[in-house]
């Protein structure tokens, strides 16, 4: 478990100063105690961590949830009644993930996660501005109205150390953490907010360049154990009869754990080692993690998509680097919340800016356009409709125009591929695709290429396949690396030719789904 902790103890460091914001963030949004968000980070990366076949996703509080939060702890009547429909939520994604319906994560395709990510990405950009330039929105207002108001009430001293943040950032990751393993194991995140602490010890008795209070991160501080324990929220079991309980209890579960295994195979994606989590464990660590988190006043928890791709970004490599973040999280609340009250939020909103540029880079709008409008209109689609309404709404629209793509297509094959197994020496197989194969089948080809023996030979003929949507041919991506690991030969027919272990199926099939 400690063999990658090389790589994992830096980029838990970083996705702890991604973390500390978010945790705070999302309760403030919710409605919640500060410390409730805390308890939810925590959680998420210890126990949800511990739990997690993931090797590289990170749980905590979700934004996605924080609408609902704030309505159910107004509805049932108080944040003790909330708690337990959070227990009972937790107890509901167990179900789900003793039932296995962690398939559902494969009926969703590649264009509306990619979607997912970069509508994610533009709402952090668009988030962070106010706190990039100092700028402290009062309580209700717009995200589109805080960025234009933040451009007109610009604080000076903020605005600085975001700069000089931003550049340590650019700095370490285009120049310095080449140069050596102190640059990688010293992360540019960690330097920045280093530098932040500095410079408003430094400048905090400067009219022009000090930091007030609301510049800073604000965590409680208790004076001893009694008032640390007692920021502790327990659940209110007496109003378990209450309807309206399960109601929100289910809404809980289900929504997160739609966003959980969406943002599991959107990490996967982004995974550049090509593990595969197990979505089934998955939930059922989620449920735990929400259990334990209900049981002691935390925010319902999923994977979220912002901590896994910066655990990604800062080359984690196992759980290791999830759970140490939480222990991380743990520690700073105990020992040194008075210090993390003299870190900027200027400087964290640099952090997360970088975050969500990875996210939302413009290349990748080119790369879907040319990919064909099949491919870019659910994807432009899901993120128009994730920055204008929310998470799961525009998932919901991309889902809505990527099934009438497919629709439009006409597919009606339900068995798409038939196995041959002729033993003689090395087990060969062969594989034929169906006239018509879409995303809706990433789920079964999956299943049957993982379980292809190592030192087999796989032929795999599309000589009758007439249209071979984009997410499979990126499956075949995934799998090629995996088939060399395997030592599995892969031999490709198709009425382009035959390929031996071909290096590159994407670019075989031109970047665009095959057609007659």
């Amino acid at each position: 478990m400690f063999k990658n902790i090389k790589s994992d103890l830096p980029a838990s460091i970083v996705v702890f100063f991604v973390a500390l914001p978010l945790c705070l963030g999302i309760a403030l949004a919710s409605g919640a105690p500060l410390f409730s968000g805390l308890i939810a980070g925590i959680i998420g990366g210890i126990v949800v961590g511990g739990f997690s076949g993931s090797k590289i996703g990170v749980s905590g509080p979700a934004a996605g949830l924080a609408a609902i939060v704030l309505t159910a702890i107004s509805t049932l009547g108080g944040y003790e009644n909330f708690l337990l429909a959070v227990v009972l939520g937790g107890i509901i994604q167990l179900v789900f993930g003793f039932l296995r319906l962690g398939i559902i994560a494969y009926y969703f395709p590649s264009s509306v996660i990619k979607g997912m990510l970069t509508g994610i990405g533009i709402i952090i950009l668009l988030k962070q501005i106010p706190f990039f330039v100092g700028y402290v929105q009062p309580k209700g207002e717009g995200m589109f109205e805080g960025v234009i108001n933040s451009l007109v009430n610009v604080n000076p001293g903020a605005t600085t150390i975001a700069f000089i943040g931003l550049g340590i950032l650019i700095l370490w990751n285009k120049v310095l953490s080449k140069k050596g393993k102190f640059f990688q194991l010293v992360q540019g995140p960690l330097v920045a907010v280093v530098i932040g602490i500095v410079y408003y010890m430094v400048t905090k008795d400067s009219s022009s360049l000090g930091l007030s209070s609301k510049n800073l991160v604000n965590v409680p501080v208790p004076e001893d154990l009694d008032m640390f324990l007692g920021q502790f929220t327990f659940p209110n079991f007496a109003v378990i009869s209450n309807h309206e309980i399960w109601i929100t209890a289910f809404t809980i579960a289900l929504v997160a754990s739609l966003e959980t295994l969406l943002c599991v195979e959107a990490t996967d994606k982004l995974d550049p080692h090509k593990n595969v989590t197990p979505t089934n464990r998955e939930l059922l660590a989620q449920g735990t993690g929400n259990i334990v988190s209900g049981l002691i006043g935390g925010l319902p928890i999923t994977q979220v998509i912002v901590r896994s791709s910066a655990n990604i970004q800062s080359g984690g490599r196992s759980k290791m680097s999830a759970i140490i973040h939480g222990f991380f999280l743990l520690i700073s609340v105990i020992l040194i919340p008075s210090l993390l009250n003299k870190v900027p939020l200027s400087v964290l909103a640099a952090i997360l800016l970088i975050v969500g540029y990875k996210l939302a880079k413009p290349a990748l709008f080119k790369q879907m356009y040319d990919l064909g409008w099949k491919q870019f209109v659910p994807f432009v689609v899901t993120v128009i409709g994730i920055v204008f309404t929310n998470l799961l709404l525009g998932i919901a629209l991309g889902l809505a125009v990527g099934i009438v793509v497919i629709l439009i297509k006409s597919y009606q094959n339900s068995h798409f591929l038939h196995i041959e197994d002729q033993s003689n020496g090395a087990t060969k197989i062969k594989m034929t695709l169906a006239e018509e194969v879409t995303f809706f089948n990433k789920g079964a080809i999956l299943k049957e290429l993982d379980k292809l023996p190592e030192n087999s030979y796989l032929e795999l003929d599309v000589r009758k396949t007439r249209y071979l949507d984009n997410d499979i041919v990126e499956i075949l991506e995934d799998f090629a690396f995996k088939a060399n690991e395997r030592n599995i030969d892969i031999k490709l027919v198709s009425e382009r030719g035959i390929a031996e272990n071909p290096s590159s199926y994407i670019e075989f099939f031109k970047l665009r789904p095959k057609t007659a």
